[in-house]
């Protein structure tokens, strides 16, 4: 509604993505949304959407489980390496580049053991996430065991990932994005919760925006809001 476009929405089974190949299922794919999620079936689906966003310069917002996504993505095939992972897949892996919040390392019972709960996330002025909020410090709804692991945080900086959204003291990584990339967006929290038809969230909004701008063959035309 706030961009009076229509929106085609074409749901994808991560797991027909491993068995047929992004190409077939995303070739006219305007804008990708890898959603939150446990578990790793269909991971290596939404590894390769998250990969063929990157490559094909399609907009992507990867949400919770998505930013994991996106990091192992750009780990293994930016730095070219097969073996990160994120430790909720492979406890064995040797990049962990996703691993349990340090605070839960060493605890045996993980229940109830979540961050869960609204947490302040401070953006970096100038980047996409910075940009849609309009602000430097906002609020945002966690449900997470995860996170982002700080031991490459320097490595995959290098290489063109840009941190845009840390907790207030820089323990955290709250958001990534990708500096040479049209709109490729990650968030550790859930943007979903905050979100309305008439007042989009506005990671929501600012994808949508670019999303509807690109225009590839196959896919539908920008059509004018039917209300």
């Amino acid at each position: 509604m706030y961009h009076n476009r229509d929106i085609n929405l074409l749901w994808v089974r991560s797991e027909d993505l491993e068995r047929d190949g992004s190409d077939a299922l995303l070739d006219s794919a305007q804008g990708i949304i890898v959603p939150g999620g446990f578990g790793i079936r269909g991971i290596e689906g939404m590894i390769k959407a998250a990969s063929y966003a990157r490559d094909n310069e399609i907009p992507y917002l990867g949400l919770c489980l998505g930013m994991h996504v996106m990091v192992i993505e750009f780990a293994r095939y930016v730095l070219g390496s097969t073996e990160p992972n994120s430790t909720e897949f492979d406890t064995s892996t040797p990049y962990p580049v996703i691993d349990l919040l340090p605070e839960q390392k060493e605890m045996e019972n993980k229940g109830g053991t979540m961050r869960l709960g609204n947490y302040p996330c401070q953006l970096v002025d100038g980047s996409r996430a910075a940009n849609a909020y309009g602000q430097s410090l906002v609020y945002e709804r966690h449900r997470h065991r995860l996170e982002f692991n700080n031991q490459f945080r320097t490595q995959l900086q290098e290489a063109g990932m840009v941190y845009s959204g840390l907790s207030p003291d820089g323990r955290l990584v709250e958001v990534c994005e990708l500096a040479n990339h049209p709109w490729m967006v990650s968030c550790q929290f859930h943007p979903e919760f905050g979100s309305r038809p008439t007042r989009p969230h506005p990671l929501f909004r600012d994808f949508i925006g670019v999303a509807k701008d690109i225009l590839r063959e196959g896919a539908q035309p920008p059509l004018p809001f039917s209300p």
